[in-house]
């Protein structure tokens, strides 16, 4: 199914590495685990054809920093964050470090899945910008004054509650433009919307 990648599990906590490597390993994935950032970093340059799954909090360095440094290794991979609720904004962070996509704790078999599966397509196409700028910003310029401060809350990683007393209005208002936002930038989720965000910024 991962036609020769092998994807590399990074997280301190020996039940999740088992855990994810179970369901990767039956669903015909090829999987090698690390038990911290420092022992995946050893061995990155010479990865060719692989994916990494990190967690964002871990002991040695966290997965923003295993990012910054994979990077300055020049040694990148298409990289799936995982993410407690309480971490969105340092996943944003992350995202704006190369990652690649995040979830966030719980998550059912699927998205996982789905996500690994966006890291092989990126392997093969390296498409760092999976969203055209130009298109981008001609969506986010159909957004009202309101929607574009929702959106730069949501791209923040805030919560609906924070959003609405940061804006002076109520929480059910906010999830009414959240929906809006959504669906004008043609977004499925919210890494997606955070990708198109960093993606309309100028370089």
């Amino acid at each position: 199914m991962s036609e020769g990648v092998i994807i590399h599990i990074v997280d301190d906590e020996e039940p999740v590495r088992k855990s994810l490597a179970f369901l990767l390993t039956m669903s015909d994935h090829a999987v090698r685990v690390h038990e911290s950032a420092t022992a995946f970093l050893a061995i990155a340059p010479g990865l060719a054809r692989a994916c990494l799954i990190t967690d964002l909090r871990m002991p040695d360095m966290s997965g923003v920093e295993l990012l910054r440094k994979l990077q300055e290794q020049d040694a990148m991979l298409p990289t799936i964050v995982i993410t407690g609720h309480a971490d969105v904004p340092m996943a944003v962070e992350a995202m704006k470090a190369g990652a690649l996509d995040f979830i966030e704790k719980p998550f059912e078999d699927e998205v996982l899945l789905e996500a690994i599966a966006r890291a092989i397509a990126e392997l093969g196409s390296r498409a760092k910008a999976p969203h055209d700028a130009s298109a981008v910003r001609e969506r986010m310029a159909r957004l009202s004054e309101r929607e574009q401060q929702v959106m730069t809350g949501i791209v923040a990683g805030l919560p609906n509650k924070t959003i609405a007393y940061d804006l002076d209005i109520s929480p059910r208002t906010v999830e009414v433009h959240r929906a809006n936002v959504m669906a004008k930038m043609q977004a499925r989720n919210l890494p997606e919307l955070v990708r198109m965000a960093l993606a309309a910024r100028p370089a």
